[in-house]
């Protein structure tokens, strides 16, 4: 009996080892890694670390397609094809699990690597704006208060702000930041000044969601794409707009942009990393353990992660915001352990 069920266990492993490292497109000896832009210079010195570390290594794929064109890419499949890493700039939503789950990719590790905040910047030209939720979410929602929204200036979202066109440029609807800024900023916003909005949110998620964080497309929130840089350089040009990124592109271009005050508060390190500021979310990597004894130097690359996002670190002077000492145990633990994600606990 014991015999059978050796046998069985081995050819079993064999084929989740088969699949993982070929499934039916060849073989790799390289990790890729896709998703959000705000994580993808984070994730990058950390490759350039693990070639370092092991000249013999390959150097990491790192691509820059947004959390949510990644997580389609990411929960394609398993085996050579498909990436090993999804960096995400907000947490996998339940429907994703459920296709990475179809496509083979049920056994995730989901490892939070830091903070970061939703900040919006203006040039150092800029008129010096200082918004609320409230301002931004009568700026960029498609109907606030059930109707189109007809502001074209923000002195008609709120009379103590300057009479100069709407215009804030920010990462397209397959962003984590996108949606980060919907759920962080605009639902915020809709919640304090929407009657039976707070309410609306437990009786019909979906509706409460269609009502507060739907963003207008008349072209006073222009998608600038995933290039975050980009926008930096078009705040340059148009001194009267705004513009949506990660606190880290922030940091980086303090000699060209400043950022906006929300509520009050201004995008710092110390705002967000004490949860202060309105727009603070936490990073995460999302990884496939078929993948790690299938792919060299996987593991390692992630422990090399864990070894450099403290407030010390090289990802820190990069603009990451280092996560509280809490969340920095449990994600080395989750990759120690190679603990799965449960998926009963992702947002829908």
């Amino acid at each position: 009996m014991r015999l059978p069920c050796l046998l069985a266990a081995i050819v079993a492993l064999a084929a989740c080892h088969d699949q993982a490292n070929g499934g039916g497109a060849g073989v790799r000896d390289q990790i890729t890694a896709v998703g959000s832009s705000t994580v993808y210079p984070f994730t990058t010195i950390i490759a350039e670390r693990f070639v370092t570390a092991d000249p013999d290594a390959k150097a990491p794929v790192i691509e820059s397609t947004g959390t949510g064109a990644g997580m389609k890419l990411f929960c394609a499949g398993i085996g050579a094809a498909h990436p090993d890493i999804e960096n995400a700039s907000r947490r996998m939503k339940a429907a994703e699990y459920r296709d990475c789950a179809a496509h083979g990719a049920a056994a995730l590790l989901e490892i939070p690597i830091g903070i970061d905040g939703i900040a919006f910047a203006e040039s150092k030209r800029g008129p010096r704006m200082a918004l609320s939720t409230v301002d931004l979410y009568r700026a960029l929602a498609a109907h606030p208060g059930g109707r189109p929204n007809t502001a074209r200036t923000w002195h008609d979202v709120n009379p103590a702000l300057p009479a100069i066109p709407i215009q804030v440029y920010g990462p397209p609807a397959t962003s984590g930041t996108r949606d980060a800024l919907a759920e962080l900023i605009l639902m915020r916003g809709c919640d304090a000044v929407e009657p039976g909005a707070a309410a609306l949110a437990h009786r019909d998620p979906d509706a409460h969601r269609l009502l507060c964080t739907r963003v207008r497309d008349d072209g006073a929130y222009i998608d600038a794409g995933e290039n975050d840089n980009l926008i930096v350089q078009k705040l340059q040009s148009n001194p009267d707009a705004l513009g949506v990124f990660g606190y880290s592109y922030l940091e980086e271009n303090r000699n060209t942009v400043n950022g906006v005050a929300i509520d009050g508060i201004a995008p710092s390190y110390e705002a967000i990393a004490a949860d202060r500021y309105p727009g603070s979310r936490l990073l995460y990597l999302y990884v496939k353990k078929a993948h790690l004894d299938a792919i060299p130097g996987l593991r390692q690359f992630l422990s090399l992660y864990a070894a450099n996002w403290g407030r010390g670190g090289p990802l820190v002077r990069r603009g990451l915001i280092a996560a509280p000492a809490s969340v920095q145990a449990r994600a080395r633990s989750i990759i120690a352990n190679e603990t799965a994600l449960d998926p009963a606990t992702l947002p829908s």
